[in-house]
Parts: structure tokens; sequence; C-alpha cells
């Protein structure tokens, strides 16, 4: 993925000095951006999995029960 200005801008990388921050692995700074990816899509198919229960009937109770929060808490962040 390439890195553009605004990236850079955005994640504070270009004001890293390599004096003070000598080269290293970067291994766990990219499996930092790969768990982001994956939280996203997981976020994207959690919010698809509750449309999909709504539209077939199931209560906020039920969906609620499935994530393990309140009906209050699934309607409040799932609901329209």
């Amino acid at each position: 993925m390439p890195t553009t200005k605004s990236d850079q801008h955005r994640t504070g990388l270009d004001q890293l000095d390599p004096a003070t921050h000598p080269a290293r692995d970067a291994a766990p700074f990219r499996r930092i951006l790969a768990a982001r990816d994956n939280l996203a899509e997981a976020e994207d198919e959690l919010r698809e999995a509750v449309a999909a229960a709504r539209e077939a009937g199931d209560s906020w109770t039920v969906i609620g029960a499935a994530l393990d929060i309140t009906r209050q808490a699934a309607q409040q962040r799932f609901g329209s």
C-alpha cells in the first residue's frame, strides 16, 4: 500500500527522526495495521448480520443476547 503525504501526516510517521528512531523490523507495526483493517471488516460484517437478523424478524432482545449486551444497547448501537 503506497504511503501518501496525508497518510504520513495522519500517522505522524513523517515526524520520526531516524537518529532517535533507528530502523527496525516493522512487523509489529504491520500487525497493528492488519488488525485495524480486520476490525473494520468485522464491524461491517456485524452490522450486516444485525441488519439481516432484524429483517428476519429477530427482536432487539435476541440480538442483544447474541452480542452479550442489553436490548437497549443493541438498539442504540445498531438501530436506525
